[in-house]
């Protein structure tokens, strides 16, 4: 995923922005830190956007932009998470979740002004979320009815928008029909330039403790006309085409979120080295190796599910909504745990606002919205549940073998396919049958066999148990034993995504991706996470792993599966 002159990539960025660690780079931690004390936007770190040309990331390719793979975009914005997550959202995811919902249901000219917005260098606001309704969009209140001029009418509060002051214009979603059903919501494109003066009123920014750099405010609208061909697609479809776009939005931004677990075990790591405690380094000790290889295993997990569900949209588009809601639950929810038991090797030292260290607790901050995004986790497995009964009863075990360009990191991939995109999976699930796959790989690693088991034995027990769901657990009503059965299926698609990883890329140029003891760890660390007894622990594997992060925090590099080069020195 290198870049060129015309197509910059991920090291490109990241040799713009420099070493984080250098006191001197105006772009560097000390900067960022001083932002956010001042709940401000990191001003020089969205001019070093501007000039990498940040927005081409979320613009097709067809239409001028650099869109064409989600894995390729995800390891770019990771790299602005890693530095800022406030960048990460409030420059950039924001404008992709809003332009998604354009690249799907918007006609030409719709895509082509949303593009235009985006390569200037303006930013497009999603502007779903009322704070009574939360993520049930279905109940919505916000309207834009037809007028006696034939124009749709805005009315109404919208609550917890990314850039509602500054964004250019707004992908809104409004219920354009007061009868009742899914039906009755739209999804609109708007810029503010359109509209008349006092039809748009700005509400103070709600207060946060996390993303205090970003601009999360309200807009209320007063019987504000706009045309009514602002509609993307046909009227009444808003909830599909939201369903539809969550496809990508739901596996990109926890991916994307990922580097914020790469800047804290950066900070961890340095700390470690650096501090001495009864006459020895903190990283010689350990416990404190321990949990820093714990957390670099669970950025592994979340870095193939993220990946293998990634290039799911692109190969398996039709089964996409099944896989992208198990990745968002359960990427957020590793990266939150191990974010937080990071914090246990700085002690005190991650509560700090300021000093050497200070950067750690800013991300950690910064990841829960991050993490939660535009749909809370619940949300996710109530999107899955729903789904199991029907595959456990006959897509399981699959007869279609899934394609092995699912685990190929950096393999071709077919455009995006936006048009082909559904709301479910149609009882199928190509995805799974890649653990059978890997059982009937004669060079498979014995350790592997043995944990690829554990996860078949698994996987019949889920699927007994999905067979017999009662019709009142498949609801917004669902026991909450019911939704531990989509958590469950999440786990198996993690350790499936990591069993093929390891074997897709074996004989690749990285010595690290082809020892499977990467492998093993992750296996072991999902199958703990389900109650599942993996075995005994292979010999010194703890240790591999944690030397593994200080080698790369040395060396500076990447911790994801990319393991690329990064700007600056370790510590001294």
């Amino acid at each position: 995923m290198t870049g060129t002159a015309a197509h910059p990539g991920p090291a490109d960025l990241d040799r713009r922005l420099g070493d984080p660690w250098d006191p001197a780079n105006p772009l560097g931690h000390a900067a960022v830190l001083a932002a956010d004390e001042a709940g401000e936007m990191f001003a020089d770190g969205e001019r070093a956007l501007d000039e990498y040309g940040l927005n081409a990331e979320f613009v097709p390719a067809e239409l001028g932009g650099r869109l064409t793979r989600l894995d390729r975009l995800i390891e770019v914005m990771r790299a602005v998470f890693r530095r800022d997550p406030c960048l990460g959202l409030g420059y950039g995811a924001s404008s992709f979740i809003a332009g998604v919902n354009v690249w799907t249901a918007g006609d030409p000219a719709q895509r082509r002004r949303a593009a235009d917005l985006l390569l200037s260098g303006r930013r497009v606001a999603s502007v779903y979320h009322e704070l009574a309704h939360g993520n049930d969009f279905a109940r919505a209140e916000f309207s834009a009815l037809p007028g006696p001029d034939g124009r749709l009418r805005l009315n109404g509060r919208k609550e917890v928008v990314t850039n509602a002051r500054r964004a250019a214009a707004m992908v809104l979603f409004a219920r354009t029909s007061t009868d009742p059903g899914s039906r009755s919501h739209s999804q609109l494109l708007v810029e503010k330039a359109d509209l008349p003066p006092g039809a748009l009123t700005d509400l103070p920014r709600f207060h946060s403790a996390g993303m205090r750099g970003v601009q999360l405010g309200g807009l209320e609208f007063h019987d504000c006309p706009v045309p009514a061909d602002a509609v993307l697609g046909r009227p009444g479809l808003g909830m599909e085409t939201a369903l539809r776009s969550f496809q990508l939005t739901r596996t990109a931004l926890p991916a994307m979120a990922a580097g914020v677990l790469e800047g804290g075990l950066d900070a961890a790591a340095r700390f470690a080295a650096e501090r001495v405690l009864y006459g020895r380094p903190a990283a010689a000790m350990p416990h404190i190796s321990g949990i820093i290889g714990d957390a670099f295993t669970d950025l592994l997990v979340c870095d193939c599910m993220a990946t293998a569900v990634a290039r799911s949209v692109h190969l398996l588009p039709g089964e996409a909504s099944l896989y992208a809601s198990s990745a968002k639950y359960f990427v957020a929810t590793l990266l939150m745990d191990a974010m937080n038991r990071l914090g246990q090797v700085l002690g005190a030292q991650s509560y700090l606002r300021d000093g050497a260290y200070g950067i750690f607790q800013k991300l950690l901050r910064d990841l829960a919205p991050a993490g939660f995004g535009h749909a809370a986790r619940v949300a996710c497995l109530g999107t899955v549940l729903p789904q199991l009964p029907r595959l456990a009863r006959r897509a399981w075990p699959g007869e279609a073998e899934a394609p092995a360009e699912l685990f190929r990191l950096d393999g071709p991939l077919p455009p995006l396919p936006f048009d082909r995109l559904s709301i479910g999976s149609g009882g199928r699930d190509t995805f799974s049958t890649s653990l059978a796959t890997a059982l009937d790989d004669p060079g498979l690693d014995p350790a592997l066999r043995c944990l690829a088991l554990v996860f078949a034995a698994e996987f019949d027990d889920l699927r007994n148990d999905c067979a017999a769901l009662a019709p009142r657990d498949l609801t917004v009503a669902a026991r909450p034993e019911a939704l531990q059965l989509a958590a469950r299926y999440a786990a198996v698609l993690a350790a499936i995504a990591c069993l093929n990883v390891w074997i897709h890329n074996r004989d690749g140029d990285d010595p690290f991706l082809r020892d499977p003891a990467w492998a093993v760890a992750a296996l072991r660390r999902i199958a703990e996470r389900i109650g599942r007894d993996p075995g005994p622990a292979p010999k010194h594997q703890a240790g591999r792993l944690s030397a593994e992060v200080f080698a790369r925090q040395r060396d500076r590099r990447t911790f994801g599966l990319a393991n690329r080069p990064l700007p600056g020195h370790g510590p001294p």
